[in-house]
């Protein structure tokens, strides 16, 4: 046993997964820590590092709250005869769920017996009325199904929540396999250890074989989300990733002729299969609930007409009721004429009278749950003070059947990093099955999680705590194939058109646009800095220029960064929206926060935030590397933040920005090559580009405005000119083009008028007109885009470039360039809002405020 291992103790007497009851560790953590090289503690920080490097990498987050997932690099190690008893049991038990859903929603015999009393079903709120009689094809109706077990102090399993409406931790925990098996790849590769890959094809053939009949062979399967928002978007995008399947949001999704279509820029497409990770009350305002915007009307029609399979079923969250748990024992016998091997946390539903006055006799130590518990809504009796014990007793009594008591049950543990050593934290593993054939397959695995609270929140939806990945140790090798993201898709699917939503592609759009605005941010910023620091000055817009050029140059290029005086720079769009923005705030902030502030628009780590919402809501259609680039972008924000944090020097004052800027625009190049090599040239890609194209032009146009549209000193005119030419990467050229010219006008024909310069206003245009060209035909004429474009061209080709040079009103203004600069940015304006409603909008949420039903 290494050291490391021989300084872990168990945190009670309960079970531990490393060490017998003598205290010996188990051979397999011995191999363990030997095979890992985990033989102290600094070896075992940097896996720990090495896993949050490499989370990151991928943008996974956490459950509920959108922060970095937390992944401890050790994983739980399960022996594999144990193993298949465990996995025999939630086989059996979630054949018991699958019998039960299919009569609750058919002959309803249960209730109709008394085995169930209906106050406990019916009062559920995940038991759905509009879902009677509704059926998929095949031998099962609940065709995915997630438990939360945990070892109790005598080693057996028991469950602490089923989770049959749409269970979550799929994606993520072939992310953890995915990076521990990086982590300890030696381990990984040298030990005998099941896959959980083909659990994942068993998934697609589920799918694909609850199609409805007339599907055929190529069903065309869709994942229903609610967006970026819902509490598990990572694992669903993983998910839809891995099953090569698109993500949809309700609005995506329309009801016509009878069947579910898919709204795509080029028509519709039709629907067979949806993978629902949407509450079932939120997915119809016709039938279900209105007011939230996420369903799709008629849906509960197609699905009882058969047109359209959902998976799991409308209603099978009533499988979810924590007091159906004290029931199970009993519907065993009756549905299977079986003990039931795989029990529940003892369980007490109030709606009977002797299992309410036990519940409130002992509320000191049962764990409290309403029956349609909320996340959050778990009561812990212990934690109580005795005013608060005595008022949800009042609570109780009044409406029992709307809760049960649960006892506590005291999870196993397993060694844990914390810092450079190990502790024992409580462990439940969520394990997963799908249908197949007569029966079902267990996934080889399962989602492991630890906290640290004492296991107070192990039965919470998303608990506190690191996630853990699951090793069944095998005794034989096991050679079948693993399942990433990039290989093959699962399921057969039929050859498609583009098949994008117009949100998708409108999220497409603002990615493109995001990233632009942030690289011509950073480049313009990088000019004022290298500027202000060549120059020593720290002088501000408003300070008088002296005979110092520098001391001129910067507050005009100050003025442009941040929008002054035209207020173009910060008028483009409002990012991730589509709705002009003010000029930007980010006119008053230090140089360092215009960097860093992500709460400022304008400002890069903004347009930044924005590029990682827009990803997130199109995870599907992106390479996994974009996520590569961006991880790049955000911590590299992050770390200058904590360094500016700590210094105690005057921001504005600083210098030095020149290293962060050129660490972020090299995560916007790495992100613009991802664009570039690793996306598919289709459409969704094409209007990333407009977006990209567009936001470069209006960015060009605001800067020429804001430096060169009015004369100063030519030694200051020359430094700033250089400046822009340097945002624009264009200086080189310049130099070598126009030696002899008069810097100014050689500056306009280079970046306003050279088709062959990729920084042009021109090269955009025609670009944009390229790209316009490829997009599907739609009914709306886009006349009026066109229109625009075609104005700004002509703006552009008909400018007398020597006129507007040689101009100098009474203060040096050159009316006619900046009148000519002016006309552009509006009609560049308009044209993204003109392109965004003639391709880009999707129908508003269907909303009935006055018809919304609560159970």
């Amino acid at each position: 046993m290494t050291d490391l291992l021989a300084a872990y103790a168990a945190a009670g007497p309960g079970h531990d997964e490393m060490l017998q009851a003598s205290g010996a560790a188990r051979t397999a953590w011995d191999r363990l820590a030997a095979r890992a090289h985990l033989g102290n503690g600094e070896e075992l920080a940097a896996r720990a590092e090495e896993v949050t490097s490499l989370l990151a990498d991928h943008g996974a987050t956490a459950p509920g709250t959108g922060d970095a997932w937390q992944l401890d690099p050790l994983p739980v190690l399960l022996d594999e005869v144990e193993w298949t008893r465990l996995e025999d049991a939630v086989r059996q038990r979630t054949e018991l769920l699958d019998a039960v859903l299919a009569d609750l929603y058919g002959p309803r015999r249960l209730l109709s017996s008394g085995i169930l009393p209906p106050e406990l079903v019916l009062s559920h709120p995940g038991f759905v009325r509009a879902a009677d009689g509704i059926r998929l094809p095949g031998a099962h109706q609940l065709v995915v199904a997630g438990a939360d077990v945990a070892r109790n102090a005598d080693g057996s399993w028991v469950v602490i929540t089923d989770h049959a409406q749409a269970p979550s931790g799929m994606g993520h925990a072939m992310e953890d396999r995915r990076v521990v098996s990086q982590v300890l790849a030696g381990l990984y590769r040298h030990s005998r250890i099941r896959r959980i890959g083909p659990f994942f094809h068993a998934l697609g053939q589920a799918l694909a074989g609850v199609a409805p009949e007339a599907a055929g062979d190529g069903a065309r399967v869709a994942l229903l989300t609610s967006g970026p928002s819902s509490p598990t978007a990572f694992d669903e995008g993983y998910l839809a990733a891995m099953l090569g399947i698109p993500l949809v949001q309700g609005t995506d999704l329309v009801v016509e002729d009878g069947r579910v279509w898919a709204r795509a820029l080029d028509g519709r497409a039709p629907v067979d299969v949806l993978l629902r990770r949407v509450d079932a009350r939120d997915c119809d305002p016709l039938e279900l609930r209105g007011g939230t915007g996420l369903g799709t009307p008629g849906l509960v029609q197609a699905a009882r007409t058969g047109t359209v399979s959902v998976v799991n079923p409308f209603g099978s969250g009533a499988l979810e009721n924590p007091a159906l748990l004290t029931y199970l024992p009993r519907l065993s016998r009756a549905l299977r004429d079986e003990e039931l091997t795989l029990g529940s946390a003892v369980t007490y539903w109030c709606g009977e009278r002797s299992m309410c006055s036990h519940v409130i006799a002992n509320l000191a130590r049962l764990v409290i749950k309403p029956i349609g518990s909320a996340p959050g809504s778990t009561v812990h009796g212990w934690e109580l003070t005795n005013g608060e014990r005595a008022d949800l007793a009042v609570q109780i009594s009044h409406r029992p059947w709307a809760w049960v008591g649960q006892e506590p049950v005291e999870a196993s543990t397993t060694p844990t990093v914390e810092g450079r050593g190990l502790r024992a934290y409580p462990t439940v593993l969520r394990t997963f099955a799908v249908a197949r054939g007569e029966t079902y397959d267990v996934m080889a695995g399962a989602l492991g999680r630890v906290t640290p609270d004492g296991g107070r929140s192990l039965s919470a939806p998303h608990p506190a705590g690191a996630a853990k990945d699951v090793w069944v140790l095998s005794a034989e090798p096991y050679a079948a194939a693993e399942s990433w993201p990039g290989e093959p898709e699962l399921l057969p699917r039929r050859a498609e058109a583009t098949g994008i939503a117009p949100r998708a592609a409108r999220e497409l759009f603002r990615l493109g646009r995001a990233t632009e605005r942030a690289e011509g941010t950073a480049r313009l910023l990088r000019a004022v800095a290298d500027r202000r620091d060549d120059e020593g000055t720290t002088t501000r817009p408003g300070a008088q220029h002296g005979a110092d050029p520098g001391a001129g140059a910067v507050p005009i290029l100050l003025a442009a960064l941040r929008g002054e005086p035209t207020g173009i720079a910060g008028a483009a769009v409002d990012l991730p929206g589509d709705a002009p923005a003010p000029p930007s705030p980010a006119r008053d902030l230090p140089l360092s926060q215009v960097v860093t502030d992500p709460a400022v628009p304008g400002t890069i780590a903004h347009a930044v935030a924005a590029m990682v919402r827009s990803a997130a809501s199109v995870r599907d259609l992106l390479s996994p590397d974009t996520w590569l680039a961006l991880s790049s972008l955000e911590r590299t924000l992050a770390l200058e933040r904590r360094r500016r944090a700590g210094s105690e020097a005057d921001t504005e004052a600083e210098l030095g920005l020149g290293p962060v800027l050129g660490r972020v625009l090299e995560g916007l190049l790495a992100l613009s090559g991802v664009f570039t090599e690793s996306m598919v040239h289709d459409v969704g890609w094409t209007l990333l580009e407009v977006g990209r194209r567009l936001e470069r032009a209006q960015h060009l146009v605001a800067v020429l405005a804001a430096t060169v549209t009015t004369r100063h000193e030519p030694a200051v005119d020359a430094l700033v000119q250089r400046s822009v030419l340097s945002a624009h990467e264009s200086v080189l050229t310049h130099r070598r083009r126009y030696p002899g010219q008069p810097p100014l006008r050689g500056m306009l024909e280079l970046l306003l008028l050279d088709g062959a310069n990729p920084r042009s206003l021109a090269f955009q245009l025609d670009r944009i007109g390229e790209l316009l060209a490829d997009l599907p035909a739609v009914s709306r004429g886009p006349q009026s885009r066109d229109q625009l474009l075609a104005d700004v061209v002509d703006l552009l080709t008909e400018m007398p470039l020597d006129a507007v040079v040689a101009e100098a009103g009474p203060g040096g203004e050159r009316t006619r360039l900046a009148e000519t600069l002016t006309s552009m940015a509006w009609r560049l304006q308009s044209l993204g809002a003109e392109i965004t409603a003639v391709h880009l909008t999707s129908p508003r949420p269907a909303q009935w405020p006055g018809e919304v039903w609560t159970p």
